[in-house]
């Protein structure tokens, strides 16, 4: 029997919200550390940078935005803009199931010139580009690495739980970092392209 839309909408945004419950110890809680970390990159006057693939990928491209509406330097990697990263820079770049070879050499470039990289992941502990990250921002949900470990369909599959908590936190660190940065709604929706 099909489970009608709005009961599906609320169990997915419900297993989504329950992420944020989970504890990240010895890893500071996400939010926290994600609005500190940028907040001292733009006290820095420093260029923010961002990576991830696929549709980790676009969640990230979705926070680059709205870090520009917030007034921040920002680039997504590969963009014919993107200028070389320094020292006084935050590369954030996404690898939930922990590694990607993309990802694992941007860190390392990233780190080689003086920045920080602050690296997302659902596998904290094993992932290849830990190695690289200044600091590991750890999102407690389910990645294509685990989840051969649900016998049933899940509700969300391979990695769509990580990415919707992506969206959710990267929403979130908005919201956070408009009060920190002293930004007002209507200077944020000043800096939105009229280019449409």
């Amino acid at each position: 029997m099909a489970i009608e839309g709005s009961s599906l909408a609320t169990q997915i945004c419900t297993h989504i919200a329950s992420i944020f419950s989970r504890p990240t110890n010895p890893h500071p809680p996400p939010l926290d550390l994600m609005v500190t970390v940028i907040s001292e990159t733009a006290a820095q006057n420093g260029s923010v940078f961002l990576y991830g693939v696929g549709r980790e990928g676009l969640m990230l491209k979705a926070l680059c935005m709205r870090l520009a509406h917030l007034g921040l330097s920002t680039h997504l990697v590969f963009d014919m803009t993107t200028p070389p990263i320094t020292s006084n820079d935050l590369l954030i770049a996404s690898a939930g199931p922990g590694g990607f070879s993309t990802v694992d050499a941007l860190c390392s470039v990233a780190r080689s010139n003086g920045a920080r990289v602050l690296l997302l992941t659902a596998q904290p502990e094993t992932g290849s580009c830990v190695k690289h990250a200044s600091v590991v921002c750890y999102v407690p949900a389910q990645t294509m690495a685990d989840d051969r470990e649900v016998k049933s369909r899940p509700l969300l599959p391979m990695g769509s739980v990580y990415e919707g908590a992506l969206f959710v936190l990267f929403e979130m660190v908005i919201y956070r970092l408009g009060e920190v940065l002293g930004e007002s709604p209507e200077t944020i929706r000043s800096r939105h392209t009229n280019l449409e």
